[in-house]
């Protein structure tokens, strides 16, 4: 890393879970900078032209059953495992077919998303995946490795995706690739992606074509999650200067709710198009606040309430059947004073998906090395957004996924109704799972 990146980081922290990149620096308002040539250009501006978008898949179920409340094993195995929550939709059978076969411990990892370099498998991500059935991964840093030498990191992790590990369920695969200055994987195959704020000049329709072609990309580098669009709205141009995570670098598609749903939606319905699952983040928002939860800790939102209409680019994307939302580390003092979102029942539970009806996979922001929620001990990080009604946990620090999912699994094993919780969510995430392929219908 240069000087002058490792001071961008000291400022910006993760930056989308990684250090920040070079953004292209001469995108024109018609057509993204990374066309390798005019033809290409011409081809997905016909391809915009022509298509629209396809209709939304069906909603994934994600309510379960109370789990059994068989007397705790050391193993936490199939005495756990014996109440599986039945699905509510056809669609869900091969998922709730895959929870049948887990044993709690290989449930509970299914809950977690954890870090490794994107150019490279690491050991703990092996330890984490074999010992802990982590079953969801993020890479992170910064690659030029290209399509072809990341498609061989992938498909070593998902070999790791065992039967004992993972009751053979695959991985999750995910990275940052909003564009910009996030933009975790580069090289031979992979586009240089502008930043959201210049992709948002262009038409939905052409926003969708490309995006459709950098998930594409992904998909063939064998990563089958975008955490992206960011779909923030930072109020104006002005304010974008004092807002740190997000206006100072781009990152927003505009500057009104209308153009961040117009143009947020039409890039993660072309991922949905190249089969990459999109992450809608970070809810209910970090277009207001003026610190940088990564690096700082207290950041607040005084001003988003219920009804919010910066919240109407996430009621758009819950409308078109995201995936998964990401929640945002950020206190919300109209909301849920002097919590953070991602550990709020009133954020999670009333906000999202009460007033918004998600279904879908909840995941946090990085409760790894985020400065917000360093006071909480890891395995109060992960119970508390469990607890709130979150699925997924996110830490890039591979270190701290073990105390983490053993304050899981122990409250699992204690208790029958955060136990309930457990299985719900492990179900919504294999729903997710079956929905992008990587579960078959039994």
């Amino acid at each position: 890393m240069s000087l002058a990146a490792a001071a961008l980081v000291a400022v910006t922290g993760c930056l989308g879970h990684s250090s920040p990149s070079a953004e292209p620096t001469s995108a024109p308002t018609s057509a993204p900078a990374a066309t390798p040539a005019a033809a290409t250009h011409a081809a997905v501006t016909a391809s915009a032209a022509t298509s629209s978008a396809a209709s939304s898949a069906a909603s994934a179920a994600g309510a379960a059953s109370a789990a059994s409340s068989a007397a705790p094993l050391a193993s936490a195995g199939p005495a756990f495992a014996a109440a599986v929550p039945k699905p509510t939709a056809p669609s869900s059978a091969g998922a709730a077919a895959a929870l049948a076969r887990m044993s709690l411990a290989q449930r509970v990892g299914q809950l977690f998303m954890v870090g490794t370099p994107a150019s490279l498998v690491s050991s703990a991500v092996v330890h984490a995946i074999q010992a802990d059935h982590v079953g969801n991964v993020i890479l992170t840093g910064r690659s030029q490795a290209g399509v072809a030498a990341t498609a061989a990191v992938t498909a070593r992790l998902q070999r790791l995706a065992s039967t004992a590990a993972t009751a053979g369920v695959p991985l999750f695969v995910s990275t940052d690739q909003e564009g910009g200055l996030v933009q975790v994987l580069r090289g031979p195959g992979f586009s240089a992606i502008p930043a959201a704020l210049t992709q948002g000049t262009w038409s939905a329709a052409l926003v969708r074509a490309y995006a459709k072609k950098w998930g594409g990309q992904l998909r063939a580098a064998g990563v089958n999650v975008d955490l992206g669009p960011v779909l923030d709205t930072v109020p104006s141009p002005a304010a974008a200067k004092n807002n740190p995570p997000i206006g100072r670098f781009r990152r927003e598609y505009g500057f009104t709710p209308a153009l961040v749903s117009s143009r947020g939606g039409a890039f993660a319905e072309g991922l949905r198009l190249a089969k990459v699952a999109a992450t809608v983040k970070h809810f209910p928002g970090l277009g207001r606040v003026t610190g940088n939860t990564d690096t700082t800790a207290g950041v607040t939102d005084t001003v988003t309430r219920r009804g919010d209409p910066y919240l109407a680019p996430f009621a758009a994307a819950v409308k078109a059947n995201a995936p998964f939302v990401m929640m945002s580390t950020a206190i919300y003092s109209r909301l849920d004073p002097g919590v953070p979102a991602a550990f709020s029942k009133t954020i999670i539970g009333t906000v999202l998906r009460g007033d918004l009806g998600f279904t879908g996979v909840v995941v946090s922001d990085d409760l790894g090395n985020a400065k917000q929620v360093a006071a909480w001990t890891a395995g109060n990080r992960a119970i508390n957004f469990l607890r709130a009604g979150g699925d997924m946990v996110l830490t890039v620090n591979g270190a701290l996924l073990q105390p983490m999912y053993a304050a899981v699994l122990a409250a699992a094993v204690k208790d029958p109704a955060f136990r309930a919780q457990v299985n719900a969510s492990a179900l919504r995430v294999l729903v997710a799972k079956q929905r992008f392929g990587l579960i078959s219908a039994p």
